[in-house]
């Protein structure tokens, strides 16, 4: 099962969602992937997204450069988890035929709240981005588990 996490830039919340999910997923039957609705070509990771990866997960995200999103990538991945709502709703504007599975990563945990985009501001901010997607991405690998009997 491939997961794609989009955010905006694919430099901040998308990326660490990526590296979480692989640090913390122990399937191989389970993808994970990222992209960004309005990234800029051969951008790369934020400098405080880094520092929090590796600072937390020791997993090195300084070189990855952000994917813009595309009809090809969405149709390979079999679930899209963005960032916030209002991403969510641009996603299934501008894919319509995939809409059934693009979800808002907090409404689909059952939740009703964003990711913090913490893109420009200071390594705290970036920390409680990093933790709020951990504490949900734990939550999401245990519900497809059991969703998928994986």
């Amino acid at each position: 099962m491939k997961i794609l996490f989009v955010c905006t830039g694919n430099t901040c919340r998308s990326i660490m969602a990526e590296a979480i999910f692989k640090s913390f997923n122990d399937n191989n039957c389970l993808e994970a992937y990222s992209a960004g609705t309005s990234a800029f070509p051969h951008s790369k990771a934020s400098l405080n997204a880094v520092n929090v990866v590796m600072d937390n997960l020791n997993y090195d995200i300084e070189n990855r450069e952000a994917i813009q999103i595309n009809e090809k990538i969405v149709m390979e991945c079999d679930l899209v988890l963005t960032m916030t709502e209002s991403i969510k709703n641009s996603m299934t504007l501008n894919f319509p035929k995939f809409s059934e599975k693009i979800f808002s990563l907090g409404s689909y945990l059952g939740k009703k709240d964003d990711i913090i985009d913490p893109y420009g501001s200071n390594l705290k901010n970036y920390e409680k981005t990093f933790f709020q997607l951990k504490d949900k991405l734990i939550m999401l690998i245990g519900k497809i588990k059991e969703d998928k009997g994986i």
